[in-house]
C-alpha cells in the first residue's frame, strides 16, 4: 500500500487538490454545480481526448507544440465535410485521417529523420497554422447541417455522448498502457531508448506511432470540440499545447520521459479545467486562466526536477 502511494505520489496529490476545490466551491459557491459543473466536463472531454496522446509523447521523451495547430485543421475540416452532406461516420472517419497524417509528418521528421521534437513541432505548428490563415482568413465554417451539431442526438444528449467518448478514450488507453505490448514499449523507450532497443523494440517506429496516436487523438478531440457550436472557428486550437501540456505535466507525468498515467491526466485536465471555469464564474475574468497554467506548468517541472535530484543524491 505505502509502495503504490509512494508510486503514485503526485496523482494522488493532484486529486487531493481537485476534491478540494470542488468543496470549497461547495461552500463558496454552490450555485457553481448547478449551472457550470456538467458543462466544465462537457468542456474538458476534448482536452481529455488530447491530453492522453500528450501523455503518450511526453513519456516516450518528446513534445508536440504543434496540435494547437492540428486542431484548428481538424474542426474545419470536419465542419467543411459535414457541409458537403456527407454522413457523420465518414465525417469523423476523414477528420481522424486529416489528423493522423499530420501526425504521421511530425512522427517522420523527428523518428525518420531524427530532429528534435520540439524543433519538428515548433516549425509544423507555425506552417500549418499559417496554411489554415491563408485559406481561411479567419473565416468561420456556418452553415453546417443541424445533423453535426451535437451530432444530430440534441444537447442534452449530445453533452452525454461527448463526456462519454471521452471517458471511453480514457480507458482503453488507460488498459493498452498497461496491458498491450505496444503501450509498454512507449514507456520503454521513454525510459532508456538504448535498453529498449537491446530489447528488441525498435524506438524509431515507437516514436512515430506514438506521434500518429497524437494526430488522431486531436482529430478526435476536434469533432467533440466543434459538435457543440452551430459554427467551426478556425482558431478553436489556440493555446491548446499550453493547456494539453500543463494538465498532462500537473498530473504526474515526468516531463524527462518515460512515467506518467492516463488516470493522472485526468484529475490534471479537471483540476485545471474547474479552476479556470471558476475563476470565470467567480471573477469574470478568464485572462487569468492562461497565466495559472503556465505557473502550475513550472511548478510541476521544478517539483519533478527536484525530485529526480533528490534521487540521484540518494
Amino acid at each position: 500500500m505505502s509502495v503504490a502511494i509512494g508510486r503514485y505520489k503526485r496523482e494522488l496529490s493532484v486529486a487531493a487538490a481537485y476534491l478540494t476545490l470542488l468543496v470549497v466551491l461547495g461552500v463558496v459557491a454552490p450555485r457553481f454545480f448547478q449551472v457550470e459543473f456538467r458543462d466544465t466536463w462537457v468542456s474538458a472531454a476534448p482536452m481529455l481526448v488530447v491530453a492522453i496522446g500528450m501523455t503518450l509523447v511526453i513519456v516516450a521523451r518528446h513534445i508536440d507544440i504543434s496540435i494547437g495547430s492540428q486542431f484548428s485543421i481538424c474542426a474545419v475540416a470536419a465542419g467543411l465535410l459535414a457541409k458537403t452532406g456527407l454522413a457523420m461516420p465518414v465525417v469523423i472517419a476523414v477528420t481522424l485521417l486529416v489528423g493522423a497524417l499530420m501526425g504521421a509528418i511530425n512522427g517522420w521528421l523527428v523518428a525518420g529523420i531524427g530532429l528534435p521534437s520540439i524543433v519538428v513541432t515548433l516549425a509544423t505548428m507555425v506552417i500549418f497554422r499559417q496554411s489554415l490563415s491563408w485559406a481561411r482568413q479567419g473565416e468561420l465554417v456556418a452553415n453546417i447541417p443541424d445533423g453535426f451539431q451535437w451530432f444530430g442526438r440534441g444537447q442534452a444528449m449530445g453533452q452525454w455522448l461527448v463526456i462519454s467518448v471521452g471517458i471511453a478514450v480514457l480507458v482503453v488507453f488507460t488498459i493498452g498502457a498497461s496491458w498491450v505490448a505496444a503501450g509498454r514499449e512507449v514507456y520503454t523507450v521513454g525510459s532508456d531508448r538504448e535498453t529498449a532497443r537491446l530489447a528488441g523494440i525498435n524506438p524509431a517506429a515507437v516514436v512515430f506511432g506514438v506521434f500518429v496516436v497524437m494526430g488522431v487523438l486531436v482529430g478526435l478531440g476536434a469533432i467533440l470540440q466543434s459538435v457543440r457550436f452551430p459554427q467551426v472557428d478556425p482558431k478553436s486550437g489556440d493555446g491548446l499545447e499550453l493547456q494539453a501540456i500543463a494538465a498532462v505535466v500537473v498530473g504526474g507525468t515526468a516531463i524527462s520521459g518515460g512515467r506518467g498515467t492516463m488516470l493522472g491526466s485526468l484529475v490534471g485536465v479537471a483540476l485545471l479545467g474547474t479552476i479556470g471555469a471558476a475563476m470565470v464564474f467567480l471573477t469574470r475574468q478568464a485572462q487569468w486562466d492562461k497565466a495559472i497554467q503556465g505557473i502550475i506548468i513550472l511548478v510541476a517541472v521544478a517539483s519533478d526536477g527536484f525530485s529526480r535530484r533528490r534521487k540521484r543524491a540518494v
